[in-house]
């Protein structure tokens, strides 16, 4: 059970935006210290954290409709500092005595936004600026008390404020990039209306993460789930510090690897970083599990299954195992929709969130669950990881299953391996700026005509995915010079058997998702 923070701490109320997360990532990145809370957490549970400001998320749903979700109503007069986003600002018109309706123009992308007055939330941002907007109902009139702050074309009431109370909100998204001035406002939002000092470091993380896993996991042995990247390598190196000895690493080698991974990962687990690292050698079971199996989500919950009962196998084998660690980030729980995030849309199950059995007999040791990927990486400097597993480009948990279209077997694995290894040695032999964020071959089931020495082929497609991106949970595709685009294209056709054509992915985040699967 949480305790209070020794620290600063900004509440963030979850209704169910996919971007709530996001909102706890920028605070950090101001240097304070963020928790996310469902957004019916009572107020009492909310005090034992001491909150300095309390931040309420945008959400899929209507202030306006039967039953809308709220929260617990005791925070409007606790005299905590509340800054609204989207939704959260509805909500504050909603309770405090504002008018809403239902907009006849929806907005959704960019605005131009309109300062109509001075305030500490909007010190230092320009008189106009762009800002990113996502909603159907609009405030139409502020509460008594209020100041309307700014406005779009389309949106009279684009942000309110009463400075004695300390309450604001916004309409549009601070936290997405897309808006200009967003940073800007978070920022003035924690140091000028909250009054928080910045002083939250990775450091800070570190320590506290140390002394939670020890006081969890008290005297009991554990083992980890590893699977070479950076997030299995930073969370198995904070439980060794907290535990030492007491780790045990289980490397499973499910077949469903890139080309060299599994040597890699046993040499960077035992000769770099000393951990204590078992192999187990599990190829046929896992492609025997997914045999005539083409449904993504399925494909994850069984890697998922058979991965728990791997290590349940393995834990039977050593003393008093009763924890299992995973290198799970909050990505991995926000589009699996978990109960820690009660209003959310489910996108997809992750093979270690989702995809879990609902009874194991291993509890969960999850120190990494509330970060994003370049959160792990910083935690990883700061515990002094080499940077050449730090800064190891993200795969997924269910390895290249998702990135073989449709039914996995050991020569569609072969194909798929065979294609990413080129995609892999030339992104990372070019000179690129900026330098994508993750990039990979994707196998698909269709096929096309071609020509090859004369000859008539009829061969499968590769698509190719490269992205730009700070932290997985928005993503651009990278604007690949054309002449490395064909080295790739060219290098895979004729080195690959049974492929023709090659294909670039040119979709963003949303509204694809980075993985195909």
């Amino acid at each position: 059970m949480m305790v209070q923070s020794p620290v600063a701490t900004v509440v963030i109320l979850d209704f169910g935006a996919q971007y709530s997360q996001l909102i706890a990532r920028r605070v950090r990145e101001a240097c304070v210290y963020s928790e996310l809370l469902p957004h019916d957490t009572p107020w009492s549970e909310i005090a034992r954290r001491n909150p300095a400001a309390v931040i309420l998320t945008g959400g899929p749903e209507s202030t306006l409709a039967p039953n809308a979700l709220g929260v617990d109503p005791r925070l409007w007069q606790a005299g905590v500092p509340v800054l609204g986003i989207c939704y959260g600002m509805q909500l504050i018109a909603r309770d405090l005595g504002g008018a809403l309706v239902e907009s006849t123009h929806r907005e959704f992308g960019p605005a131009a936004l309109r300062l109509l007055g001075a305030s500490p939330l909007v010190d230092g941002v320009p008189e106009q600026s762009r800002a990113w907007m996502s909603h159907g109902d609009t405030v139409e009139q502020a509460p008594p008390g209020f100041t309307v702050l700014a406005s779009t074309a389309s949106c009279k009431v684009a942000a309110f404020g009463d400075p004695d109370r300390r309450i604001y909100g916004v309409q549009f998204h601070p936290e997405v990039a897309h808006t200009e001035a967003g940073r800007q406002i978070i920022s003035n939002f924690l140091h000028g209306v909250a009054a928080i000092p910045a002083t939250w470091q990775m450091e800070s993380f570190v320590e506290r993460a140390i002394g939670e896993i020890r006081a969890q996991v008290g005297a009991g042995r554990v083992i980890c789930a590893l699977s070479g990247g950076v997030d299995s390598a930073v969370a198995a190196t904070l439980v060794a510090r907290a535990i030492g000895e007491r780790l045990t690493c289980i490397f499973v080698d499910t077949g469903l690897l890139r080309k060299g991974e599994a040597r890699d990962v046993m040499h960077a687990f035992r000769d770099i970083l000393h951990l204590n690292v078992i192999k187990v050698d599990a190829e046929e079971r896992f492609l025997a599990r997914l045999a005539g199996v083409i449904d993504p989500e399925e494909k994850r919950i069984r890697i998922g299954h058979e991965f728990i009962a791997i290590f349940e196998e393995e834990s039977l084998k050593l003393p008093d195992i009763a924890w299992l660690v995973q290198g799970t980030l909050y990505p991995d729980v926000i589009e699996s929709k978990t109960p820690g995030s009660k209003a959310g849309h489910k996108i997809k199950s992750h093979h270690n969130v989702g995809g879990l059995p609902e009874t194991m007999a291993l509890k969960l040791v999850e120190p990494l669950r509330s970060l994003f990927k370049d959160e792990v990486r910083e935690a990883g400097r700061v515990l002094g990881l080499p940077e050449a597993i730090v800064e190891r480009q993200p795969f997924p948990g269910p390895g290249l299953a998702v990135r073989v279209l449709g039914e996995v077997t050991a020569e569609r694995l072969k194909t798929v391996r065979a294609a990413d290894a080129i995609v892999t040695s030339e992104i990372e032999a070019a000179t690129l700026a900026p330098r994508p964020w993750q990039y990979f071959a994707v196998l698909t089931p269709l096929q096309s005509v071609g020509v090859m020495g004369d000859g008539r082929t009829y061969a499968n497609l590769v698509a190719i995915r490269a992205i730009t991106s700070e932290d997985g949970m928005t993503a651009d595709w990278a604007r690949l010079p054309h002449e490395l685009l064909e080295r790739i294209s060219t290098r895979i056709v004729n080195e690959v058997p049974g492929i023709n054509r090659i294909a670039y992915d040119v979709t963003s985040k949303p509204p694809a998702t980075v993985e195909w699967e």
